[in-house]
């Protein structure tokens, strides 16, 4: 939807002027930021087609006609719907947390949020491509930021709420989340055969936007802690395959593991 690319931009620039006085309230009690509405590139990782045609369909909304400059009801309706936390705060308090492994990874310190404030490279800075006419405004992908419990997300910005995602975000004593050699012993065995007491398959999607290739693969390659596992790598799904055509991917892997296909790994 290349004619997007600057309705996106117009949605910026109008939540970013300062002449407007009053922040954009959404009905829930939140306020759409130009931060918030990058948010909905969340979305983006699921089903090829829908997920943009989805993402294609709030944007369109935001305006009854070109020469409007606000913002629809159906369009703030919408940005409630799909971000609602309402039934899922501990996506927003563990989403970085669940990935620390163990002391030395220390704390998570809000990761995402961190790399993006130290990054020199311009095109994630809204701030500066919403006023230019030559770069396109990027959507922000699986991240989650303090600022969310700042009043952008009412129901993640009581006083309870924003204090316990600091205190998770500081913590550092976090335990390991595997142990390795228990790992590559349940799968391999002393090596012989012997001792084997788990057969495993796994699916690994190649352009996966949750969940990076090469971190992936560095867990079965040789001398990974998930050597013994057969892995079917394929660009044929998105990280909502399970959700797609969830019957036929069990089936073949669980054939994998059997024995009953050979799938190269």
């Amino acid at each position: 939807y290349p004619g997007d690319v600057a309705l996106v931009k117009r949605i910026a620039r109008l939540l970013e002027d300062e002449s407007r006085g009053e922040p954009v309230r959404l009905p829930s009690g939140g306020i759409l930021t130009t931060r918030r509405f990058l948010q909905l590139g969340l979305g983006l990782g699921g089903t090829p087609g829908v997920a943009f045609a989805n993402l294609h369909s709030i944007v369109s909304s935001a305006f009854l006609d070109d020469d409007d400059d606000e913002l629809s009801a159906a369009f703030l309706k919408r940005i409630d719907y799909e971000q609602s936390f309402d039934d899922a705060p501990l996506y927003f308090l563990l989403h970085e947390s669940i990935y620390a492994d163990g002391p030395a990874s220390g704390a998570t310190e809000w990761a995402a949020y961190t790399s993006n404030q130290l990054s020199s490279t311009s095109q994630f800075d809204y701030l500066l491509t919403s006023k230019d006419d030559d770069a396109p405004v990027l959507f922000y992908g699986e991240m989650v930021f303090p600022w969310m419990a700042e009043g952008d997300f009412a129901e993640l910005s009581g006083n309870g709420m924003r204090m316990l995602s600091q205190t998770l975000a500081k913590k550092g004593d976090w335990a390991s989340l595997y142990d390795a050699t228990n790992m590559r012993a349940a799968l391999l065995g002393s090596g012989n055969g012997e001792g084997v007491k788990s057969k495993a398959a796994s699916a690994t999607y190649y352009g996966d936007m949750y969940v990076d290739f090469d971190c992936a693969m560095k867990l079965v390659q040789r001398g990974g802690p998930l050597e013994g596992v057969k892995v079917w790598v394929t660009n044929e799904y998105q990280h909502s395959g399970l959700r797609d055509d969830g019957a036929a991917i069990v089936c073949k892997l669980v054939s994998m593991a059997k024995g009953s296909i050979h799938v190269p790994s």
